[in-house]
């Protein structure tokens, strides 16, 4: 397995949990929770919402393989009990990318003389459909590990505290790390989707500072109204 396969992963699995731990530090700070109050609700979201998003990330890519094999076995039936019309729809897709005459014919029968590139052909070409390389369940398990990982950095300041008090703003703290992971993980998205990095950055640190926001001053109401 290499790393880099799966950076699409990683990269939408720990912006989630930055961007959905940070909320939930917001929020308990707005509302005056301590530190031990920050950890069980912090721990809880990454837990609950991280195994969330990694299930819903494996029955999506399970779905889309499930689908692919579907359409992958009525295409070989069509090449088996009625080859003619397989061959006018090879010839069509190659007519539309520019190729006639005797081109054309070598083209058709080059393909359709070898019945697995002829109906990968269809399957791409027609349906627009490719299987995946990578597995669903590791898609699922790099999305759960990186939504963790990365979702931990805004409660971090708040484990130090628990055990060795540090006498500090702890949301401020939290918020500076949360915000350098913002725009570091937004460089990644950028990456990934091929975007200017800055771009991507500011997207990110935008989200996590919006969500943040709104989480915090609900704490803030709340807590007036219930405590």
């Amino acid at each position: 397995m290499k790393i880099q396969d799966y950076l699409a992963e990683f990269v939408y699995g720990g912006m989630d949990g930055l961007v959905t731990t940070f909320a939930v530090v917001a929020g308990a700070a707005g509302a005056g929770l301590d530190s031990s109050v920050v950890i069980i609700l912090g721990f809880a979201n990454l837990i609950a919402d991280g195994f969330s998003m990694s299930v819903g990330s494996y029955l999506a890519h399970h779905s889309e393989n499930h689908t692919y094999e579907k359409y992958r076995r009525l295409e070989y039936l069509e090449v088996d009990h009625n080859p003619e019309e397989g061959r006018e729809e090879i010839r069509q897709i190659f007519i539309k990318k520019g190729l006639s005459g005797q081109s054309l014919e070598r083209v058709v029968k080059a393909i359709t003389s070898d019945k697995d590139i002829w109906v990968d052909t269809m399957m791409k070409d027609e349906l627009n459909l490719t299987l995946g390389a990578r597995s669903p369940l590791s898609r699922a398990v790099i999305t759960f590990i990186s939504f963790n990982a990365v979702g931990l950095i805004p409660m971090i300041v708040y484990l130090v505290d628990y055990f060795a008090p540090i006498h500090r703003d702890l949301f401020l703290v939290s918020s500076i790390f949360t915000g350098l992971s913002f725009l570091g993980v937004g460089l990644l998205k950028s990456y990934v989707g091929e975007q200017p990095l800055w771009r991507g950055a500011l997207e990110t640190f935008g989200l996590g500072s919006g969500a943040a926001m709104l989480a915090y001053f609900a704490g803030s109401v709340l807590e007036k109204m219930f405590v």
